[in-house]
């Protein structure tokens, strides 16, 4: 039976699942969105069928909704619900990667005809927005949900039915439980990024040459710190509490390491290496995560013209999309090395096999 599902707020998360199921279901896709220009670009470009600028007009015409919007507007988005008078049996979900806030507001809802469970799709893009939107952006990927108290089994199996097509693996966890993993795993790494990123500013007053030496390996472990500001705030903010005290465990850890360091304590800082490298050696590589994957080709090229341009016309004969190109070292006569970003893990195993067969080395980092 088709039925209509509305996607509130239609940026990269929203839009990629409103792209998905307009792929791959039947059912009437609306939007919500403050912008009237991502409405009228999602309209014109058939990811939805209908767009609307009035949140309660929109919401009494669905029998699905999916909050995708800054969590804090998702607070808000869940309180108008209480003040709607509804005529049909509505599931509500989000996508936010904060639990607690929602679920306790969304456990306040008083309609009967309402049944909310949180969702977070643990995967992105470095790219924001609509135009960055992808039907496949959640394959693979882990998607949890984390149901109101006494919410039925036929609910939870019915959302996921609807989002079936995005080839997710659903997962249910407790919001206490999702919150402090996505805190350990993706928030707090967000937070060292950016604070990296102030110290080597910082360290240029000093050496003027940082920019330039950071534009290698340092620049590849700092790429979160580019993610969206303002997003992240929102999350940081909503999670304190959370991110105060993986503050306080990691800045015991660096006074640890501190103390390694200054008392010459070689064997247990190779002890801490080692277990380090261990543990990160043995995640797995084939899985999306809370934090987008980078799936790069590194690719010895030669100083000679045209060189840059082989590369990418080869890989545009196979119509696979370069995300971005970066030269890493050329000099002068000599070879230099090329690092392509892809969208996907296949576009980068494809691209690889094409450029070995016409005789590039190429490397892929696991």
């Amino acid at each position: 039976m088709n039925q209509t599902v509305l996607v509130a707020g239609l940026g990269l998360i929203g839009g990629s699942l409103a792209l998905n199921m307009k792929q791959t279901t039947s059912h009437r896709l609306i939007g919500y969105d403050v912008s009237k220009s991502t409405l009228d670009y999602c309209v014109m470009n058939g990811i939805i069928d209908e767009s609307f600028s009035d949140f309660e007009t929109a919401v009494k015409q669905a029998d699905y909704c999916i909050f995708a919007a800054p969590v804090s507007k998702t607070v808000d988005l869940i309180h108008q619900l209480s003040t709607i008078e509804f005529e049909k049996e509505l599931i509500v979900s989000d996508v936010s990667s904060v639990k607690a806030p929602i679920m306790e507001v969304a456990n306040q809802i008083k309609s009967n005809l309402v049944t909310f469970i949180g969702g977070h799709p643990m995967a992105g893009s470095h790219k924001k927005g609509i135009h960055a939107a992808k039907g496949h952006l959640f394959e693979n990927a882990i998607y949890i949900l984390t149901p109101v108290k006494h919410c039925s089994e036929d609910k939870i199996n019915a959302l996921q039915s609807l989002l079936k097509g995005t080839k997710s693996k659903f997962l249910i966890l407790d919001p206490m439980e999702h919150d402090e993993m996505t805190s350990v795993i993706s928030h707090f790494p967000h937070l060292i990024a950016s604070s990296l990123v102030h110290q080597a500013k910082n360290w240029q007053k000093t050496h003027a040459y940082i920019p330039k030496l950071a534009a290698g390996g340092f620049r590849d472990i700092t790429r979160i710190a580019s993610s969206n500001p303002s997003m992240w705030q929102d999350i940081f903010f909503q999670n304190r509490d959370r991110m105060s005290h993986l503050l306080g465990d990691w800045i015991e850890e660096m006074s640890s390491l501190k103390d390694m360091l200054e008392t010459g304590d070689r064997d247990t800082m190779y002890e801490y290496l080692d277990q380090a490298k261990e543990y990160r050696d043995g995640l797995d590589s084939k899985k999306q995560g809370a934090i987008p994957s980078f799936y790069d080709i590194y690719v010895d090229i030669f100083d000679q013209p045209g060189a840059l341009l082989k590369v990418v016309s080869l890989l545009a004969e196979q119509d696979i999309s370069i995300n971005n190109i970066e030269i890493l070292e050329i000099r002068e006569g000599i070879t230099g090395v090329l690092r392509l970003s892809f969208q996907n893990k296949n576009d980068q195993a494809i691209s690889n096999e094409v450029l070995k067969r016409k005789g590039y080395e190429t490397m892929i980092e696991d």
